[in-house]
């Protein structure tokens, strides 16, 4: 009793004490001693007490856990040691066309990030690459330097609509259209696990799609043009969600005693296709993406779900039975030339034949009942028709 009371005593002192304006720092030094002789455990060391006068925290700050990480702010200038050098690009003849998207700025980004690699900005030497609707900001290598350049002129040397691509999606049941076709292919590099790339000249290619389209097998499900501005992307899909009864949930409240939990799978098309001319017009680099998720079909699982009532009673859940297919790749070819890509014997949704998912855009998988096929993709570029000068009317005159 009497010693909480001393210690009461003295802390309510010190405090006072160390209050005082008059009060000074030896004094203030011994009331902090015998405080900490009465109990030790219970007082600040005021060697680490905040400094005077720094106000106490207040507001979201106040329960904040102090932090462990040394921080510093360094030397006021950005690191060099690699010969960084900052530099400005001036974006806005490519931005200022495209209307299609509040950032045009990041496609400038992306296809750096694709030619440079992601790692290269995130690893030594010290990088920035930020970007507004008008100024591409880059601190890098003068090696990278040049890289960026290179893209940015892609960008800036063409028009936006310099290039219209069309894109043709075409399945057959059976790949043996090459046994036919193989004299007129040119093969192109591909890092994907079978698939396979080539460049065919036009002619070829018309005549490659009549012979295809007469057979019985044959399926298209593209449109006959897709409008894709330079190093912008495009997007046809035709993705659904389907529902199913992932699990069941016992209640115990009224009849039948359970709940059904459903969930959400995706089951469709997809192809992303994002161009960019060189810039002397001359060739094409392009990044597709293709995902297919196919709901094969949906296994069934009784379960027990018993209850004091039906102590037999059963239900039924599903687990989907799924097929993918995911690509993933950059092709480079001559514009004169056109590009087909076959991925495979993939595996195809089944859509609905009662409309379109698309509106003018259908891609419903192989019918009658088949679930693979060799999937086409034809890629041309075709450039706009050159305008029409009207020829000023002559005045015919006769003598």
């Amino acid at each position: 009793m009497m010693s909480t009371l001393r210690w009461t005593i003295l802390v309510t002192l010190a405090a006072l004490f160390l209050a005082s304006p008059s009060f000074g720092q030896a004094n203030r030094q011994a009331a902090w001693q015998s405080a900490a002789a009465a109990s030790p455990a219970s007082i600040i060391d005021p060697s680490r007490a905040a400094p005077e006068g720094t106000p106490a925290p207040s507001g979201p700050d106040a329960n904040r856990p102090s932090r462990k990480v040394r921080t510093t702010s360094g030397q006021g200038a950005l690191p060099n040691d690699h010969g960084q050098l900052w530099r400005e690009y001036d974006i806005s003849p490519y931005t200022l066309q495209v209307a299609t998207t509040n950032r045009p700025e990041q496609a400038v980004v992306d296809w750096i990030l694709q030619e440079t690699g992601y790692e290269a900005w995130h690893t030594e030497p010290l990088a920035i690459l930020s970007a507004n609707r008008r100024t591409l900001y880059v601190y890098h290598t003068p090696e990278m330097q040049q890289v960026v350049a290179d893209v940015v002129d892609r960008f800036v040397s063409n028009d936006v609509d310099a290039c219209d691509f069309s894109l043709r999606v075409i399945t057959v049941a059976k790949p043996n259209w090459r046994a036919r076709a193989q004299q007129y292919l040119e093969a192109v590099p591909v890092q994907t696990p079978g698939v396979q790339a080539w460049t065919l000249q036009r002619e070829a290619a018309v005549n490659l799609i009549a012979e295809l389209a007469r057979r019985m097998d044959y399926r298209e499900h593209s449109s006959s043009q897709q409008m894709v501005g330079n190093g912008q992307s495009t997007v046809v899909s035709s993705m659904r969600t389907k529902s199913y009864v992932r699990d069941v949930r016992m209640t115990g409240a009224v009849w039948p005693g359970y709940q059904k939990e459903t969930a959400l799978v995706d089951d469709g098309f997809s192809l992303e296709f994002s161009p960019l001319l060189s810039t002397d017009r001359t060739s094409i680099d392009a990044i597709v993406k293709c995902q297919i998720d196919q709901l094969e079909k949906m296994v069934p699982v009784m379960v027990d779900v018993p209850t004091t009532v039906t102590p037999r009673q059963r239900a039924q859940i599903e687990v989907p039975q799924m097929g993918h297919f995911q690509l993933h790749e950059r092709f480079r070819w001559p514009e004169d030339k056109v590009l087909l890509i076959e991925m495979g014997m993939v595996p195809l949704p089944e859509a609905s034949k009662s409309k379109s998912l698309v509106p003018g855009l259908p891609i419903p998988g192989v019918g009658g009942g088949e679930d693979r096929g060799d999937l086409l993709v034809f890629i041309e570029a075709k450039r706009p028709a050159p305008a029409v000068t009207p020829v000023a009317n002559r005045t015919t005159q006769s003598y």
